[in-house]
C-alpha cells in the first residue's frame, strides 16, 4: 500500500496542491491540505474511489479539506512575503491594492458558501482550465449539466457578492444547501 500511495502522490500531488491553493489563497494552507490528505490516506487506507478514479477522488478531497480550512480559521488579511519587500506604493496604488484585497476576500467568502460540488466545478473550469466536456467526464455527468451548473454558480456568486448578501444569511451556513442547485 505505501508504494501505491507513493505513486498516487507522485501523479496527483500537484493537482491537490493547486486546488488547495486556489481555494485557500495560501501556500502554507495548500501544503497543509496536501499533507493532511495523504496522511489520512496512509492512516485509513485507500478507498475504492481513490483506486478507480484517483484524480476525481483527490480533487474532491482537496476541495473539502480546503473548505474546512477556510471555515475553521478566522478571516485575517493574508500578507505574502513578497509584499513585505515591495517598494511603497503611491496613495492611488494603495487604494487600488486595498480594493483588490477587499474584492478577493469577498469572493473567497462567497465561494465558501457554495456547495463542495459547485466549488469543484467552478475551480475545474476557471482555475484548472478544463472544458465543460472534461469536467463532465471527470464528474460522471453530461456536458450540458456542467454548462447549466456553471451558469447557476455564476448567478449565485453575483447574488452573494451584492453588498447586502452577507448580512442576510449567516456566515456559517452555506448559501447552497445539499439537494439545492448551486
Amino acid at each position: 500500500m505505501p508504494e501505491e500511495l507513493e505513486q498516487l502522490f507522485q501523479e496527483h500531488s500537484r493537482l491537490v496542491y493547486r486546488t488547495a491553493f486556489v481555494i485557500t489563497g495560501s501556500r502554507q494552507d495548500a501544503e497543509d491540505v496536501l499533507q493532511s490528505l495523504f496522511v489520512k490516506l496512509l492512516q485509513r487506507g485507500l478507498p475504492h474511489d481513490a483506486r478507480t478514479q484517483p484524480a476525481r477522488y483527490l480533487h474532491r478531497a482537496a476541495v473539502n479539506l480546503s473548505l474546512n480550512v477556510l471555515r475553521n480559521r478566522k478571516r485575517r488579511r493574508l500578507v505574502d512575503d513578497a509584499e513585505l519587500l515591495e517598494i511603497p506604493a503611491t496613495q492611488g496604488e494603495e487604494n487600488e491594492v486595498a480594493r483588490l484585497r477587499d474584492e478577493y476576500e469577498q469572493l473567497t467568502k462567497a465561494m465558501t458558501r457554495l456547495t463542495p460540488r459547485a466549488l469543484e466545478i467552478l475551480l475545474l473550469y476557471y482555475k484548472h482550465g478544463d472544458s465543460t466536456a472534461q469536467i463532465a467526464e471527470r464528474l460522471g455527468t453530461s456536458r450540458s449539466t456542467i454548462a447549466v451548473t456553471l451558469f447557476r454558480i455564476r448567478a449565485r456568486l453575483r447574488g452573494l457578492l451584492r453588498p447586502s448578501a452577507f448580512a442576510k444569511a449567516p456566515a456559517d451556513k452555506p448559501a447552497v444547501r445539499k439537494g439545492e442547485r448551486p
